[in-house]
């Protein structure tokens, strides 16, 4: 028996419908029905009358429930209390954020919001979107950063998280310079000479970047697959050693392009705008995170 199986059965006798309780719970219809007959096969009986509209609890459900929920704020509560010990002394936030976010992002937003705000201490936890989102939803962290496009929405409840838009990145493909100081490479090359290619896994989020771009474009790249990896920094480090061309952020090669060792491999038709956001749980109270969540609204607005 699973925590969620629960969670999801309170979520169904809160909002007696299973597409708007999956919709909550953020999960497909399909995938929560199996959960919550997981749950009943556990149980042994029936815990959600199905024969009208809408499904009502069992006399085996309403005990279930009662049940569930006093287990449930007893384990909340206890977390709760060992997480509060487990923080770091004084005003603290625990901070989630892909890779990339981390380290080229994170460290001059901390400094700069410690003007508006006051002394900030955080433990930043880097980690995949998926993990991310996840620390979110089981209130492992109070924020979450991520990169954001309207055609690739992180599908989290607007009702429970609020987001608010906190810079703008680009996604775009770089290599080394050859001597003359032109691009070694150059989109979108020649089919009989495809260009050795530093890819992303198709699951991570940039692979579907540039999955999205490909799309997008009308001229299809001459590209070989070279390297692969799901993570930024790893590309980035094979494109600098002149491995090939690669799609990155642009945030993560300032420096490098400043000092002409990468340069872009193509027009802007070949790059992709992001959105860098940062995500809370309206339920998350702490004074802290309310008045520096006041200070983002007041600066830059919510996303849209």
């Amino acid at each position: 028996m699973e925590i969620k199986w629960i969670e999801d059965f309170i979520a169904l006798a809160r909002y007696q419908s299973f597409s708007r309780a999956a919709e909550f719970r953020n999960v497909t219809q399909s995938g929560f029905s199996r959960r919550i007959q997981s749950l009943e096969q556990w149980v042994g009986a029936d815990l959600v009358d199905r024969s009208g509209f809408p499904p009502t609890l069992t006399p085996a459900g309403q005990l279930f429930r009662d049940a569930a929920e006093d287990i449930l704020d007893k384990l909340f509560d206890t977390r709760a209390i060992i997480r509060t010990e487990q923080r770091i002394a004084g005003k603290s936030l625990q901070i989630a954020a892909g890779h990339t976010i981390a380290l080229n992002f994170l460290p001059a937003w901390l400094r700069a919001l410690a003007d508006h705000v006051g002394e900030v201490r955080a433990r930043v936890i880097p980690a995949n979107v998926h993990d991310s989102i996840l620390m979110l939803v089981n209130g492992n962290c109070d924020l979450m950063f991520a990169y954001h496009h309207p055609q690739l929405p992180l599908h989290l409840d607007p009702a429970k998280y609020e987001c608010v838009t906190v810079g703008v990145d680009t996604f775009m493909p770089v290599c080394r310079p050859n001597q003359r100081l032109a691009p070694a490479y150059r989109l979108p090359g020649a089919i009989d000479r495809p260009m050795p290619f530093i890819s992303y896994t198709e699951t991570s989020y940039f692979g579907r970047c540039f999955a999205l771009l490909m799309e997008q474009t009308k001229a299809s790249p001459a590209l070989r697959l070279h390297y692969e990896s799901d993570m930024a920094e790893v590309v980035k480090k094979l494109v600098l050693e002149g491995e090939g061309v690669a799609w990155v952020p642009k945030s993560s090669i300032v420096a490098e392009l400043d000092a002409g060792e990468l340069v872009p491999a193509g027009r802007s038709e070949w790059q992709l705008a992001l959105e860098l956001r940062v995500y809370r749980d309206l339920t998350n109270r702490s004074e802290l995170l309310d008045t520096l969540w006041r200070h983002l609204r007041a600066s830059s607005g919510p996303a849209e």
